[in-house]
């Protein structure tokens, strides 16, 4: 199983918010998309940060209610960790580890091509693992 895909499975479609827009914005486009992060694009597919859920309660809880007229690229993650079609779920889990992160950006050629979520990805390992297990509990049967 690959980031590819995943992809394929569940959709490669990108919510995505302008640097320009309010942290406000950004709350109503995550709630409306029932997402936990948005990819920030200055248009097209080319990311330059990700928006999530965590940034926007941090802002607030340091700045108060007047931080939702704060645009986003002031408080969006620009660091952007990205992943190949090509890359195994396995190899997607360890880099979300690693980095400390709940989304990565697959990027193809040098275009955003999807995005997956740690949820993605452990749900499909977790069926893999089944899918698995059911093989093997067939062959030790008919043996």
């Amino acid at each position: 199983m690959t980031a590819a895909r995943i992809l394929d499975d569940k959709g490669a479609t990108v919510f995505s918010l302008r640097p320009t827009q309010t942290l406000q914005e950004a709350a109503v486009a995550l709630a409306q998309y029932k997402v936990g992060a948005v990819i920030v694009t200055e248009g097209g597919d080319q990311p330059v940060g990700v928006f999530s859920e965590r940034d926007l309660a941090r802002t607030i809880a340091a700045s108060g209610p007047a931080a939702l007229s704060e645009r986003v690229e002031t408080v969006m993650s620009r660091g952007l960790i990205t992943a190949s079609p090509s890359d195994s779920i396995d190899a997607l889990l360890s880099l979300m580890t690693e980095k400390r992160v709940r989304h990565l950006i697959i990027m193809d050629e040098g275009r955003m091509i999807g995005v997956v979520s740690i949820g993605d990805v452990v749900k499909r390992k977790i069926a893999h693992a089944e899918a698995e297990a059911e093989s093997l509990k067939a062959y030790i049967e008919g043996a």
